[in-house]
């Protein structure tokens, strides 16, 4: 059964910025307000969004505040998170869903907000993986994705072939976002159940003995084995031991599903890049991964 989808919006409709995690200033998101401003969106600010507690964007109470503002106030929306880092995790268990559950909003972000996606999955909602205020002017492919994908537009994408793909088909929904996130998530109640589903992975500046470490996590709790595919994004800036780990995160990637036999797409567009492509997480999806590309677009 397919998840429920939050509105369209249309013009007019409020969107709320919260910061949930790192620290944020009015100068990082200045075009940002602007651009959401054309789109013919009324943008409301957190009341604490621009607080700062070390390297947090206030206390965990005055964030958890405005997410819970967001997520209650009837004439928002949608809710971006200004920006990732670190920090959802600490204030996710504060929030109560209830009202948002009976009435859903878009909630967009990546990074970080793996852990809202995951959380919000179990409810059966639908969530927006994309690029973020912060990110807004760096490429604007990514931007025209989050208008598409907020607006009502159908989404249809063309990825280069790379030599580590598996070829094969999958029709399913699709769950995910940062590795690191997923990996921090297993057990607890924010955790998601990946069996049927297509996976989405990407990672930013992990040793890659990290990303070993975390891939053997998703396979020995199971999490990997009954995939209806597997779509990795961009694991960029990867480091390394002055001894060498030895495998490329791809190569550590593969490694760890070859002896299942779903599709496998490399180098998707999405994550910590610049071309942070939008996925609609929950959304069920067809993956094609051929010799000449892959394809993922909608369920028709």
């Amino acid at each position: 059964m397919n998840l429920i989808q939050p509105p369209i919006l249309k013009k007019g409709d409020k969107i709320a910025i919260i910061a949930s995690a790192r620290k944020i200033s009015m100068s990082e998101i200045q075009s940002a307000l602007a651009i959401l401003q054309s789109w013919g969106l009324e943008v409301v600010l957190g009341k604490n969004l621009f607080n700062t507690d070390n390297q947090f964007s206030g206390t965990d109470d005055e964030r958890a505040a405005d997410l819970q503002m967001a997520l209650d106030d009837d004439s928002v929306k949608a809710i971006v998170s200004a920006r990732g880092g670190y920090g959802t995790i600490r204030i996710i268990d504060k929030i109560d869903f209830s009202k948002f559950k009976k009435q859903p909003k878009w909630v967009i972000g990546y990074s970080d907000i793996t852990v809202l996606h995951s959380h919000i999955h179990n409810f059966g909602i639908e969530t927006l993986h994309a690029t973020m205020p912060i990110n807004f002017t760096k490429n604007e492919e990514a931007l025209e994705t989050l208008w598409k994908s907020l607006f009502g537009e159908k989404l249809d994408y063309n990825i280069a072939s790379h030599p580590l793909n598996r070829n094969g088909f999958a029709e399913a929904e699709i769950v995910g976002g940062n590795l690191s996130l997923l990996y921090a998530l297993s057990g607890s109640s924010s955790d998601i159940d990946t069996n049927e589903k297509i996976l989405f992975i990407e990672d930013l500046d992990e040793y890659l003995y990290h990303v070993d470490r975390m891939m053997m996590n998703l396979k020995r709790s199971g999490k990997l084995k009954n995939l209806a595919g597997l779509v990795v994004g961009g694991m960029s800036d990867m480091k390394d031991n002055t001894i060498p780990f030895g495998k490329t995160a791809e190569e550590i990637i593969i490694d760890a599903v070859k002896e299942y036999d779903y599709p496998v797409c490399f180098n998707f567009p999405a994550g910590h890049i610049d071309r942070n492509l939008a996925l609609v997480f929950g959304k069920k999806m067809k993956l094609d991964v051929r010799e000449n590309g892959s394809f993922l677009s909608p369920e028709s």
